[in-house]
């Protein structure tokens, strides 16, 4: 996963260099699809492919290719941040998961091993189920922060045709006076990393697709955090609902989310 990665990732820096250039196209409202991620895509497809030519996709681009179901799959989104890549803001991510079948065959479980790559600061955050949490060959932890007025916390806003922008107010206006901050940074698997990597206190987000959060859910996991959907449940990446954070914040910030939507 680190070497498909880091190849796309090198690509992706050139071709930021020179975003001016790029031809793009309209994908729907406010999501556009650039030249860039989509040969990032290919490359990273190509690299796990030469890999495991037996296991399954789930693209954001190109969709679902199967393989053989008995094994697992791998879940890519080859550029988290296109609107930022696009104008000219370095701060966007690869992220590459890999999720098991469900022993019944009812469709795809738990997600076992991510990667998260961060090309313009060569960072790159990566865990694997029961093995820990880790930027490069450091060990990660989630922060110590246990009171509201000291955590900053990181979010995604509904933009025009995705999500629910009403929703997201009345959450904003119960998490936003108790908290140290708020940062919206456009790109949710960089922010599971940061929250993982103790930068972020926590984060919140709706309307995410499956390859923005597996890598990153697992990241905070395995740094000792917790993660859920809006109503505590544990499979949040199924409900496209995140709240990730220590212990001690998760459970506060439950609270007044949940209060929030009553």
């Amino acid at each position: 996963m680190e070497k498909a990665a880091r190849k796309a990732g090198g690509r992706l820096r050139r071709d930021f260099g020179e975003v001016e250039h790029l031809q793009v196209s309209r994908k729907g409202p406010a999501d556009f699809v650039s030249k860039a991620d989509m040969r990032a895509e290919r490359t990273i497809y190509d690299e796990l492919l030469q890999a495991r030519p037996d296991w399954g996709f789930k693209l954001e681009e190109a969709g679902e290719i199967e393989g053989d179901p008995s094994k697992p799959r791998w879940v890519i989104d080859p550029l988290d941040g296109t609107s930022n890549f696009l104008h000219g803001i370095p701060h966007f991510a690869i992220s590459i998961a890999v999720q098991e079948p469900k022993l019944d065959g009812s469709g795809w479980g738990e997600v076992t091993a991510g990667v998260i790559y961060q090309p313009i600061t060569d960072e790159t955050f990566w865990a694997e189920k029961s093995r820990g949490a880790w930027l490069q060959d450091a060990r990660l932890r989630v922060s110590a922060r246990s009171q509201m007025h000291e955590a900053l916390i990181a979010t995604g806003i509904p933009f025009q045709g995705a999500g629910d922008a009403a929703e997201w107010m009345k959450i904003y206006g119960a998490i936003g006076p108790n908290v140290a901050g708020i940062r919206r940074f456009g790109a949710a698997s960089l922010d599971l990393a940061w929250v993982a990597a103790g930068r972020f206190d926590g984060f919140w987000e709706t309307g995410l697709s499956d390859w923005d959060t597996a890598a990153g859910c697992l990241l905070v996991r395995e740094a000792g955090g917790f993660v859920s959907d809006f109503r505590g449940r544990s499979e949040p990446i199924a409900a496209r609902q995140v709240l990730a954070a220590n212990d001690a914040l998760h459970s506060k910030l439950h609270k007044l989310l949940a209060n929030a939507l009553k």
